[in-house]
């Protein structure tokens, strides 16, 4: 796997212990082009960096060192953690994103993430369940990588979970289903939400879900098939 170095002024000053990496975030650029991108990434106005850049043609260029703090997340929130930009490594994904035209993510594209997700998952021991995308550690303001990411396929590398379909029956008033799929989310790790009220916001929230697990049906409304794919991975994350 070749890495091209090129390092952006934005990031900490001081190193961190590699023991502190135990996330990867994947996000898409959402810019016009791979130039604007680079060059926002690498301007010290803008105050935005990632650890590793993939453009469409799988060319992967580091642009922070894994021991700093690449400025990636944002305001962000997971299980226990505010600001994941400390304890996790940021992968930036060429892509015009949702605002100038979503596009597919490119095969050798793809094929580059892989190769480099498999090499820091063995270097800095990280749980196949810690590779989350931008959208889930801050659902309310972003929505990248967005549906067209192939989480299932990269799942099967053990980058990333999934769920098996089952044929568990759930027989529950629609009150019920909202409540059990916010605390679900709240076992897997989702934020932002609170477990018994309901806010105009959730919807966001469902929302990201639905592009991670069930990116053919993002409506934003909790059927059962939303509902038994939280139960799912809320209880197979928790035996992990």
């Amino acid at each position: 796997m070749k890495i091209i170095t090129d390092l952006s002024p934005n990031s900490s000053k001081n190193k961190r212990p590699l023991s502190q990496i135990k996330y990867v975030i994947i996000h898409y650029t959402g810019m016009q082009s791979e130039i604007e991108s680079y060059k926002r990434l690498m301007n010290q106005k803008f105050k935005v960096s990632c650890h590793y850049l993939i453009n469409r043609k799988g060319v992967i260029t580091q642009m922070v060192l894994d021991h700093k703090v690449a400025w990636h997340a944002g305001k962000s929130k997971w299980k226990n953690l505010v600001n994941l930009n400390n304890n996790s490594i940021g992968i930036e994904l060429v892509n015009k994103g949702h605002q100038f035209g979503y596009e597919s993510f490119s095969k050798k594209q793809i094929n580059s993430l892989i190769s480099l997700c498999k090499n820091l998952k063995n270097k800095y021991k990280i749980n196949a369940k810690n590779f989350l995308g931008h959208s889930d550690i801050a659902p309310l303001r972003k929505t990248d990588p967005g549906k067209k990411f192939p989480w299932k396929k990269l799942s099967k590398l053990d980058i990333g979970v999934w769920y098996k379909k089952s044929k568990e029956k759930f027989l529950f008033s629609n009150k019920d289903i909202e409540h059990l799929f916010f605390k679900n989310l709240h076992k897997i790790g989702y934020r932002y939400f609170k477990i018994n009220k309901r806010l105009k916001k959730d919807t966001l929230i469902i929302k990201s879900f639905q592009e991670h697990y069930l990116p053919q049906d993002v409506t934003g409304k909790i059927d059962f098939k939303t509902l038994k794919i939280s139960h799912f991975l809320a209880n197979k994350l928790k035996l992990a």
